[in-house]
C-alpha cells in the first residue's frame, strides 16, 4: 500500500495539471501498485519526448545565426504549453547548462508565464541547475514616433541581460517577450549575448519608413 501510494503521490506532484484516476490511493493490489509506477515511468518518457521535440525545433531555427525570431521562439513556448511539461520536466531537460541559452530562457518564460511558478522558485532553480547567469541579448524594434504630423525614424532597441536578472528585473526586456511584436512592436530577435549584433538588420528596419 505504501509503495502504491508513493508512486502515486509522487506522479500527482510531479504533474498537477495533468488528470488521473482519483481511486487507488486506498487499494494495496500490486496490479494498481505497479499501474502508477508504469504511468511515472510513461509520463516522465513522453514529457521528455515532448521537450526533445522543442529542443531540436529551436536548435534547427537558430543554428545558422545562434539566434530567434520571436515567431519561433513563442512558437517553441505554445508548444510547451500544449504538452503540458510540469515544472520538475522544464528543470530536468530544459534548464541545461550545455543548451543553447535561448532554450534556457523558453523554459524560463513557459514556467513564469504559463505555469505560473512564484519568481522565488524559478530563481532557486536556475541557480541549482547552474544557468542563473546565463546571458541573452533581445532586440526589437520600434514604430517610430509621430511629430507634428511626420513619423520620425523606428527605434531600435538591444538589451544584454541574464536569466537572473530577467527573472528580478521584470521590467523592459520580460515585457517585450511578454507581448510579442504587437502594436508599436515591429520586430523582436532573441540571440546568444556574444553573438556580434547585426547592422544590416537595423538599417533595414531605418529604410522601411
Amino acid at each position: 500500500m505504501r509503495v502504491g501510494c508513493l508512486w502515486e503521490s509522487l506522479t500527482r506532484e510531479r504533474w498537477p495539471l495533468v488528470t488521473f484516476p482519483n481511486n487507488s490511493s486506498s487499494s494495496s493490489d500490486p496490479i494498481i501498485i505497479k499501474g502508477w509506477r508504469q504511468i511515472y515511468i510513461r509520463m516522465h518518457r513522453e514529457m521528455a519526448g515532448n521537450a526533445t521535440a522543442v529542443v531540436e525545433f529551436v536548435e534547427h531555427c537558430s543554428s545558422s545565426n545562434k539566434s530567434l525570431a520571436f515567431g519561433d521562439y513563442y512558437k517553441a513556448v505554445e508548444e510547451l504549453c500544449s504538452k503540458q511539461l510540469a515544472f520538475r520536466d522544464v528543470q530536468m531537460f530544459l534548464f541545461k547548462p550545455k543548451l543553447n541559452v535561448l532554450l534556457n530562457l523558453i523554459g524560463l518564460h513557459y514556467c513564469i508565464f504559463c505555469l505560473q511558478v512564484q519568481a522565488g522558485h524559478v530563481m532557486d532553480a536556475l541557480q541549482s541547475c547552474k544557468i542563473s547567469e546565463q546571458q541573452v541579448c533581445v532586440k526589437w524594434w520600434k514604430l517610430g514616433r509621430w511629430f507634428y504630423g511626420f513619423r520620425m525614424r523606428d527605434e531600435f532597441h538591444s538589451r544584454i541581460i541574464s536569466l537572473a536578472d530577467l527573472l528580478t528585473n521584470k521590467g523592459e526586456v520580460l515585457g517585450v517577450l511578454c507581448r510579442g511584436a504587437i502594436h508599436e512592436l515591429l520586430r523582436i530577435e532573441i540571440c546568444i549575448s556574444n553573438v556580434a549584433s547585426t547592422p544590416w538588420s537595423w538599417q533595414s528596419s531605418q529604410q522601411q519608413e
